[in-house]
């Protein structure tokens, strides 16, 4: 147990996004081979209707930001230049956001911006990634 959980057994222990993806080899060539996800389980159950697979990705530390439409607008007006976003928008904090987006790009992603510096100190790129996520591979230069 975390150590929140042990304080608050209310509380959640794990922030998991689950996602449909039609094509899974195409959407673990971006998230597992192109940005570094481990998976932590990789299931095939046999079906009536044929194998069934899931995949668990471990993506480091995850958080939950709750954005109003003024933030969204502001978001998007600096990363991108024109609003994009839709309601669900996966973070992804990478080491070197320029080889982060080359390297997704190469795996099928596609670019809606390039590595951006935001006022909030970090260097933001916006994807469109496989199962229909966009996604910002960002990142953190100056503090929080």
């Amino acid at each position: 147990m975390t150590a929140k959980s042990q304080q608050d057994p209310t509380g959640a222990t794990q922030l998991r996004l689950v996602v449909h993806a039609e094509d899974i080899v195409a959407a673990l060539d971006v998230y597992r081979d192109a940005l570094g996800l481990t998976p932590e389980l990789d299931l095939t159950t046999d079906t009536d209707d044929g194998p069934a697979r899931v995949v668990v990705l471990d993506a480091g530390r995850a958080t939950l930001e709750l954005i109003d439409s003024r933030q969204r607008h502001l978001i998007d007006s600096l990363e991108v230049g024109r609003d994009v976003s839709r309601d669900i928008r996966v973070g992804l904090e990478v080491a070197d956001a320029h080889a982060a987006t080359d390297r997704a790009l190469s795996a099928g992603a596609e670019q809606v911006a390039p590595p951006t510096r935001t006022p909030w100190g970090s260097l933001n790129a916006r994807l469109e990634g496989p199962a229909g996520l966009q996604l910002t591979l960002f990142r953190q230069i100056d503090p929080e």
